[in-house]
């Protein structure tokens, strides 16, 4: 018998109690991770029951992410998921790097303030689509008794990192036994009595025997501690790695045929469990073999993308195909990219009119930046410029290998190697990429096959977040020329307004606010909707708002003014329909008159009550040239309030519009302000809506003081 050890160490306080959370739930993996100081990323601090290779894609995972760990944290609450179909439905981007059966819980850590994030992962087999009571329960003293480990320790950056930057990888066993080399064979004679080899959960040899030496054609020493497909060729496929990393998840015997040269076929049984995998290798034989031949003799070793570089790659690609802006896009390279191959430097730089600009950086002065910024597509300053022209990355493992061919180059940085990734779309240049390392790094065959097809990736990101921050940026330049810059001071009213736009699309839309002086004493407040929230609804929003502007000419009743509105919008003939709610306000009076064309009716706020005022609308603008429009008089008296908004703000898929406008009037009725901006502050804090807005809002709100000076809000 033949066995590896694992190196001694001292534990963590946080080693033991995420070990601890783990056996008392029964889960297979544990993970803690912390929020680094800036609070806006979750950093993987401690990992049980699992590799560091394995969790490689969610070392660093953005607060603002798509994932069970981060949505945790933000939300304050425990997130379930109970199969890897609903990670699909839920997580898509952590179902893609993770496909194997498996539950798994994220819960917060709080104690005197956010610490971070437990994970925990459970096999799927046989599991019920809830969580116990007892699990729960577990869960929940499980985060109590690490922020306790993390207030007392005074360390908020966690357990120790590994020298490379991993997070530190702890046994299930910590705290309860030692591991060793007597436990390694010990667990391998309880799980198979015949016994062949044994895996750790890295995946690395811990026991073989004679007979596992003779079947893989190695010896012992020559295997002990060794992957199976780094130290055998013929295993050096991600079809065995998968596997392997199947098994470690999944919590259940695998099993898969591989072909030791020359035509020995042999079956790899799997069996795991939390402190490793035991493995029986048998020979089948002249029988055919149960799996297609890979022909995994013909490989080379470093020539096949590990799989766990594959998953990542997925990870990281899927991440980049939900990145938006520029701004997104170097982001993502810096929080996930960077620490994936372990990068410390970020150039991104996008090619605009001859030259290389810098549109995101990081890991570098802004005295660098400024003097890279700018350099000539044909600069021979740095390899930017040669690799964005030949279109082939170039790779600089220390800064004598930079210096033979770009002498200035090293001198720039400081840094001490660099990848340049040429970004090539259809092939027209879009950019380069340029990661760097403080320390010299060696680029394997693997790593530079992963970081070009990465680039790849990149370079369409990167375009289609160049385009869309065009289009916004027109969209915006376009909504601001349409809305009124400022609100005009009214004597006798206090006023405040705000536009957002949906949390998708290019942040413009349809939705508009007017005031208008009407001489010394009297004004018109508008509110309307255009279907929609793009460029023509946008477009029609114009003409609505000048045309309403314009009749307002025909005198104090809103019916008129509507009316004619809405002769002209059906004279144009829009495929779109617009609503609107036009007050005329008498200030001199006391009184207002109150037209609508299908819009949600107004708030009204008075002696700390607050509904919704009964007004009949007519139709929508633009369907019916000859429609009338009912007007609705109401006094005003000192303090009253009126709130005018868009559908936006009530409108949620499965919620009765008329109950949604009533909640939103009991909300505002709670408001412990008069002001309108702080009233509109609180009329969204209450809106189901306003958080991912699936339409555009718009919030005109106005108080009657008399013989008051008015002032306007902020838009």
């Amino acid at each position: 018998m033949t066995s590896a050890g694992d190196p001694a160490g001292d534990d963590h306080p946080l080693d033991a109690a995420l070990a601890g959370a783990v056996r008392r739930t029964g889960a297979s993996v544990g993970a803690l991770y912390l929020l680094t100081p800036d609070a806006r990323l979750l950093r993987l601090s401690v990992l049980c029951g699992a590799s560091a290779e394995l969790a490689a894609p969610w070392t660093r995972v953005p607060v603002t992410g798509p994932a069970p760990v981060a949505e945790a944290v933000r939300e304050d609450r425990l997130v379930w998921v109970a199969s890897h179909e609903e990670l699909a439905r839920a997580y898509p981007r952590s179902a893609m790097a993770l496909p194997y059966p498996l539950a798994l819980a994220a819960a917060p850590v709080t104690g005197i303030r956010r610490w971070g994030t437990l994970l925990l992962i459970w096999p799927a087999a046989d599991r019920p689509s809830r969580m116990t009571g007892r699990e729960r329960a577990d869960m929940t003293s499980g985060c109590r008794r690490l922020a306790r480990v993390l207030e007392e320790t005074g360390e908020p950056g966690g357990a120790p990192e590994q020298p490379d930057g991993q997070p530190r990888v702890v046994s299930v066993a910590t705290g309860s036994r030692s591991a060793g080399p007597a436990s390694a064979a010990e667990d391998f004679a309880e799980r198979l009595p015949g016994g062949s080899c044994a895996l750790d959960l890295e995946g690395r040899f811990t026991y073989l025997s004679s007979g596992a030496c003779d079947l893989l054609g190695r010896d012992a020493d020559q295997l002990l501690g060794t992957l199976p497909w780094q130290s055998l060729r013929w295993l050096d496929d991600p079809t065995y790695e998968d596997r392997y990393r199947a098994a470690v998840i999944g919590r259940r015997p695998v099993v898969f045929t591989a072909c030791r040269p020359v035509g020995q076929w042999l079956d790899f049984h799997l069996y795991p469990d939390s402190s490793g995998i035991s493995v029986r290798i048998v020979r089948i034989g002249a029988e055919e073999p149960a799996f297609p031949d890979p022909h995994p003799s013909a490989r080379t070793a470093g020539g096949t993308a590990r799989a766990g570089r594959l998953y990542q790659l997925v990870h990281l690609a899927s991440g980049l195909t939900e990145v938006v802006g520029v701004q997104d896009v170097i982001d993502l390279v810096a929080e996930q990219i960077m620490p994936a191959f372990g990068a410390q430097g970020l150039v991104l730089s996008a090619a605009d009119a001859g030259r290389l600009r810098i549109t995101g950086y990081r890991g570098y002065s802004p005295q660098t930046i400024e003097r890279l910024d700018g350099l000539p597509l044909d600069t021979g300053l740095t390899p930017a410029g040669r690799t964005l022209s030949s279109g082939m990355p170039a790779f600089f493992a220390d800064p004598e290998e930079m210096a033979r061919i770009y002498p200035e180059a090293p001198r720039i940085s400081g840094k001490q190697a660099w990848a340049f990734l040429p970004l090539i779309v259809s092939g027209r240049p879009v950019g380069c990429c340029i990661l760097s390392y403080d320390h010299p790094h060696t680029f394997t065959a693997e790593d530079r096959a992963v970081l070009t097809s990465l680039a790849g990736l990149i370079a369409h990101a990167l375009d289609r977040a160049r385009l869309y921050d065009a289009k916004r940026d027109l969209a915006h330049s376009l909504q601001q020329a349409l809305l009124p810059r400022t609100l005009p001071a009214v004597s006798g009213l206090r006023v405040a307004a705000r536009y957002l736009p949906a949390t998708h699309g290019m942040d413009i839309g349809g939705d508009f606010y007017d005031l208008i002086p009407l001489g010394d004493r009297a004004v018109a407040a508008v509110i309307g909707d255009v279907q929609g929230h793009n460029a023509a609804a946008a477009a029609l929003m114009g003409q609505a708002r000048t045309a309403v502007h314009a009749h307002t000419a025909l005198g104090p009743d809103p019916g008129q003014v509507l009316s004619a509105t809405n002769r002209l919008l059906s004279d144009i003939g829009p495929d779109l329909f617009t609503s609107c709610l036009y007050a005329h306000v008498d200030l001199a009076r006391g009184h207002a008159a109150l037209a609508s064309a299908g819009h949600p009716p107004p708030l009204l706020r008075q002696h700390g009550t607050s509904r919704p005022l009964d007004i009949t609308p007519g139709p929508l603008l633009g369907i019916d040239p000859e429609a009338d429009f009912p007007v609705t008089e109401l006094p005003l008296t000192a303090g009253l309030t009126l709130a005018f908004y868009t559908d936006g703000l009530v409108e949620t898929p499965g919620v009765d519009l008329e109950d949604a406008i009533a909640d939103l009037a009991a909300h505002l009725a709670r408001a412990d302000t008069q002001e309108p901006g702080p009233l509109i502050d609180h009329l969204l804090s209450g809106s189901p809506a306003a958080g991912r807005r699936a339409d555009d809002i718009a919030l005109l709100v106005w108080q009657y003081v008399p013989d008051e000076a008015g002032a306007h809000g902020a838009r």
